[in-house]
């Protein structure tokens, strides 16, 4: 892993985005601009975002806000890995961007066109716009990727399956560099509406793990990281934050919204076990950590199905307790902040947290980060629908 960009509701790029998880600060807050009569109050929005600094007004007019957090997440990954936008490797280059939610926005200001207003006609780039796959081409279009581009949609785990998509596209010898990640822009009034009917969101913050948690809290953004084969990165001397050791993926088959303990389970040893490697050896779990009830007991269920007598041994913790539930994104997110995590032997905590929930027995690292060396990590994401995926991350030496 060459390259990373983020922006989120903790700051603009990466390194505002590890400062902030460094020093354990969480960005939720009440929400801004939303209708007087949505119950849900707070989330993490992106303060102070401005289009008009990252695109003219001509490309504004196809850029849905989901698509635009995947392009200048996009742009500050080819940066930081040392490449050019439209430049030759590239040309070459497989993109990937998950998301949930899709262009939601243009979904929402066209019906209320239609339905609230009383308009005849949608505006003619509509589709083009707010289509699912509108974040991927519009990643495509901005930094010149002419290979295999497209999208993967699966909740929660969208973004941590377009990594996985990209990294089998580079074990396949199809492409040697891949742009991967998720973005999504959920602070709809028909979405925010929708999740209200759930119940699973909170009105205070996310506590992952903590007896007194209430529910996840809701966040927009994106993260796109670059892949690359080790050849490839070597051939041009790139530096390299990461290896990217293998990954796991399951499916419940059960219940729309409930974990299932053993579909988890079973993501994890698949990670473990393409990654070729031991329990024992995995010293940080990047928590998918939503602060509901049903997923902390479930996950810390699985963590104890699978790692035996080490998972006390483990460090175990949520960033959506800081950057918030980004939904698409939030898998991509939590992979970036595993990598630097491995990358800079600080291990960022679990904020908000209170005390420990029933069941919730592990070292969830409580609102303070810590300085350990880890060689090894997970990254771990489960999104509604049952859809599991986990991520092995190796430190380079």
């Amino acid at each position: 892993m060459s390259g990373l960009g983020c922006i989120s509701g903790l700051g603009p790029n990466v390194p505002v985005f590890w400062g902030a998880l460094e020093g354990g600060h969480s960005a939720i807050r009440a929400l801004s601009g939303i209708d007087s009569d949505i119950k849900i109050r707070v989330g993490v929005q992106i303060d102070g975002f401005r289009p008009e600094s990252h695109f003219s007004n001509d490309e504004l007019t196809i850029l849905d806000r989901f698509s635009q957090f995947a392009v200048v997440a996009a742009r500050e990954a080819i940066e930081d890995a040392g490449l050019s936008s439209g430049g030759s490797i590239l040309a070459n280059a497989a993109g990937v961007i998950g998301t949930g939610c899709g262009g939601k926005q243009t979904d929402e200001e066209t019906y209320c066109k239609l339905y609230k207003e009383g308009r005849s006609r949608a505006h003619p780039l509509t589709i083009p716009k707010g289509m699912p796959s509108a974040a991927a081409s519009m990643v495509s279009h901005h930094i010149g990727i002419r290979g295999p581009v497209f999208s993967i949609t699966s909740a929660c785990a969208s973004g941590a399956h377009a990594v996985i998509q990209g990294a089998m596209m580079i074990r396949s010898g199809l492409v040697d560099v891949a742009v991967v990640g998720g973005t999504d822009a959920p602070f709809t009034y028909g979405l925010l509406k929708s999740w209200e009917a759930l119940r699973v969101v909170s009105n205070d913050t996310c506590r992952p793990f903590s007896r007194d948690r209430s529910g996840m809290v809701l966040a927009e953004g994106a993260a796109m990281l670059v892949l690359e084969s080790e050849a490839h990165a070597a051939s041009r001397g790139a530096r390299c934050y990461a290896e990217l050791a293998g990954f796991g993926m399951s499916s419940d088959a059960g219940h729309i919204t409930r974990p299932d303990t053993l579909g988890i389970s079973a993501a994890i040893r698949a990670a473990l076990a393409d990654a070729e490697l031991a329990p024992d050896a995995i010293g940080y779990i990047n928590a998918h950590g939503t602060g509901t009830e049903a997923n902390d007991l479930a996950e810390t269920e699985s963590i104890h199905q699978v790692f035996g007598n080490h998972a006390h041994s483990l460090a175990v913790s949520s960033t959506k307790s800081m950057h918030g539930h980004a939904l698409g994104a939030a898998s991509a997110m939590e992979l970036v902040a595993t990598i630097l995590t491995v990358k800079n032997g600080l291990i960022p905590p679990t904020a908000n947290f209170t005390d420990p929930g029933e069941g919730c027995d592990l070292d969830y690292v409580p609102n303070v980060a810590r300085a350990v060396n880890v060689d090894l990590a997970l990254s771990n994401s489960f999104a509604f629908g049952g859809l599991n995926a986990v991520i092995a991350v190796r430190g380079l030496s």
